[in-house]
């Protein structure tokens, strides 16, 4: 099987296609449908972006297994090896506004754990990438997890659920600075980047959205764990996660330590 730096290439080069393929749809313009039971809206472009990434990836890689938010998934990939697991765009809603901080987020898995990854931002030029064991870069330049160990001076990432008295211990969530991005996918990178100092998300989470980031985080010398301090495991029977918490490892423990 190919070594996870020859998958990375594939998941770039195909990246910035699906970044120029989005990129020709002006946001409100681009025709739109809302999903059955209230999953969301999804827009043509996702579905252009999911066509190419499907014949791109899997064309070069066929022995591959497929996990897509744009495809409708079945059991085949668990009895394959390797998956890609994709969002062909990863904050759909931002894209609709017109808003600059969507995301293609390509990832590829191997026995529950991702060994190639890539975040791209096409309208701001940004492409986070890591392979196992090879680091993790922001267009090519090397990033790392911040190395904060104060918690009451952290800046983290998580919408306003996430603070919900009850998830906390003591009924009270601790002291850190609040922030939100509507791509999960960036909020990984901006927190492997030290943009942030972790992030948060308590709700069922869809693997397409975390896996690239899980990665990325971890290659950067960050923590991205289960909401109980567990391993993240990729290409589950049921595709999703019961909320993580990623960040440099001091503010990462921190906050798992703090839930309740």
């Amino acid at each position: 099987m190919p070594a996870p730096e020859h998958d990375l290439a594939l998941l770039i080069d195909a990246a910035r296609q699906a970044g120029a393929i989005a990129c020709r749809y002006v946001g409100a313009t681009a025709k739109r449908w809302d999903k059955p039971d209230n999953a969301g809206p999804v827009t043509e472009a996702d579905l252009a972006v999911n066509d190419l990434l499907l014949r791109e990836l899997r064309g070069a890689r066929p022995d591959y297994g497929w996990l897509s938010e744009e495809t409708e998934d079945n059991a085949d990939r668990l009895s394959q090896d390797r998956v890609f697991i994709v969002d062909p765009i990863d904050g759909t809603r931002s894209f609709v506004a017109g808003e600059d901080t969507w995301a293609h987020s390509l990832a590829v898995a191997e026995a529950g754990e991702v060994t190639a990854a890539v975040v791209y931002l096409p309208m701001r030029d940004m492409l986070y990438a890591a392979s196992r064991g090879g680091g993790a870069t922001l267009n090519g330049a090397p990033i790392r997890s911040s190395a904060l160990t104060d918690l009451g001076e952290a800046t983290v990432l998580a919408a306003r659920p996430a603070l919900v008295a009850e998830r906390w211990h003591g009924g009270e969530p601790p002291v850190f600075k609040r922030s939100y991005r509507p791509s999960l996918a960036y909020r990984m990178a901006l927190v492997a980047d030290a943009s942030f100092d972790a992030m948060i998300t308590l709700r069922r989470t869809w693997e397409w959205d975390i896996a690239a980031g899980t990665l990325i985080v971890n290659e950067a010398g960050g923590t991205c764990t289960t909401t109980k301090g567990g391993p993240v495991r990729f290409n589950n029977p049921d595709p999703r996660i019961d909320g993580i918490v990623a960040g440099g490892p001091a503010i990462q423990a921190a906050l798992i330590d703090a839930l309740a």
